[in-house]
């Protein structure tokens, strides 16, 4: 005797429809993450946005495990604006395109000491002028560091997610960033990034998602759900 198929939930039709569903994901996501934040880990701005950079292709767990030596050696932005690009590469070696991101953190602290007198701008068109701050570094460090929501934090577990919950159909982080600006409310920019991040590590997986233990499962009708 085979089990019958699970009842797929009808998509909503009308804009209202669709924000009664996106207020229950809402509500789903806060009491399965309810004080949830960034993951790296900091104690300033600074040092959060040289890990957000770290963090490029790289997992949170590695850079977390070389960050407290980095800022032991380099304990100021005046240390890295002066550490030879060599050297920081190797420090940094761990975390993969080393050379890159060390390219990227010296020209961040340097830019930063030369037109921002030492202090991480709090302003997005400022922070993105700084060398490795594209947007999804500007979010993290905006929302996380000062509380700002500037923006929605678009990683690949946002990508992912937003997609298979048919909050975006796009795939280019910045249309998908704009989609989710357009329906999140503004207080829920920060929030929302950190619990679909920590959504995407515990249960929905970009491979055999636990979509058994997930309490918005009964508002998801993606394609490669698990139930």
């Amino acid at each position: 005797m085979t089990s019958p198929k699970p009842v797929k939930p009808a998509k909503p039709k009308t804009a209202a429809e669709r924000q009664a569903r996106l207020k229950k994901i809402l509500a789903g996501l806060d009491v399965m993450y309810p004080n949830v934040t960034c993951a790296l880990h900091h104690s300033n701005p600074w040092e959060l946005l040289v890990a957000t950079i770290l963090s490029a292709q790289c997992t949170d767990k590695r850079v977390n495990m070389l960050t407290p030596g980095l800022f032991r050696k380099y304990p100021t932005i005046q240390d890295f604006a002066s550490v030879q690009q060599e050297e920081l590469a190797q420090d940094i070696r761990s975390t993969g395109f080393f050379n890159n991101k060390a390219k990227s953190v010296i020209g961040a602290a340097r830019k930063i000491l030369s037109d921002f007198g030492g202090e991480i701008p709090r302003n997005i068109d400022q922070l993105l002028t700084v060398p490795g701050a594209a947007r999804k570094t500007a979010n993290v460090v905006l929302g996380t560091a000062f509380g700002i929501a500037s923006g929605v934090v678009v990683d690949t577990h946002v990508q992912r997610i937003s997609r298979r919950l048919d909050l975006t159909k796009a795939t280019d982080p910045v249309k998908i960033e704009r989609d989710l600006m357009k329906i999140l409310p503004k207080e829920r920019w920060i929030l929302f990034s950190h619990q679909i991040i920590h959504h995407g590590r515990a249960l929905c997986t970009a491979r055999s998602p636990r979509c058994a233990e997930c309490r918005i499962e009964p508002l998801c009708y993606a394609k490669d759900k698990t139930v």
